[in-house]
């Protein structure tokens, strides 16, 4: 495995895109998430977004050479191949940006949005079982128990995003706070420490020299045996 922590050029970062489909349900806001195939190289047998790589044909689909535009085409088409839902570009609202860490054998600069679906809205949620093995609409703050409790395996941005939207009482509100609000911007560090390993983001008073011990505000996930530990001070 090439790692970048030795030669940052060796891992190239690819554009890419993902889309958090919602809707509302009796426990709170319901999100679909879908599990990976084990065997997949990147996050191989986690829950996670629809989404994937851009490629030429989002271009030509969104007829500009804007890598940002292209991604939100990206992630239309993404949702279409990964869960069947039919999805127009003007529904999805822009959301995050996180960007894969060096030491990755694959790295990744993700665009995050966020999209309504009513029940009966985008078609129902059909899988390949292939690259794609299981889906699920969960109540938000049953996908982080889950995870916490360790039976979920969430990667890393999605544990994050599911916190953000989670204090929402509704789709619309949370949609409303999204529109409204400037996108996350996610450039993480991989630290390791006699805790274990942390990833780091901008803002963490570690951040800059990498040093988990550094005095001032944290934003930064603790990576667990089972699930995650999510710090963010900033706020």
């Amino acid at each position: 495995m090439v790692s970048d922590a030795e030669d940052p050029a060796a891992v190239p970062i690819r554009p890419a895109a993902t889309v958090i489909p919602l809707r509302d349900g009796s426990d709170g806001i319901e999100v679909l998430v879908l599990r990976r195939d084990d065997n997949l190289a990147f996050h191989g047998g986690s829950w996670v977004f629809p989404g994937g790589r851009v490629d030429d044909a989002d271009f030509v689909t969104s007829a500009t050479d804007d890598v940002a535009v292209a991604a939100l085409h990206a992630a239309v088409r993404e949702a279409k191949e990964e869960a069947d839902l039919d999805l127009e570009a003007d529904q999805l609202v822009s959301f995050a940006h996180w960007t894969t860490p060096l030491g990755r054998n694959r790295r990744f600069a993700t665009w995050f949005y966020v999209v309504h679906v009513p029940d009966g809205v985008g078609g129902e949620v059909t899988i390949d079982d292939s690259e794609i093995r299981a889906f699920e609409w969960h109540p938000i703050s049953e996908a982080i128990a889950g995870c916490e409790r360790g039976e979920i395996n969430l990667a890393g941005p999605t544990y994050v995003s599911l916190l953000t939207l989670a204090s929402h009482p509704s789709v619309t509100a949370a949609l409303d706070v999204v529109r409204a609000t400037d996108d996350a911007v996610f450039l993480p560090k991989l630290i390791k420490g006699p805790s274990g390993t942390f990833s780091l983001y901008q803002g963490d008073a570690g951040y800059e020299a990498g040093d988990l011990e550094a005095a001032g505000p944290r934003h930064r996930m603790q990576m667990l045996e089972k699930g995650y530990r999510y710090f963010n001070e900033l706020s």
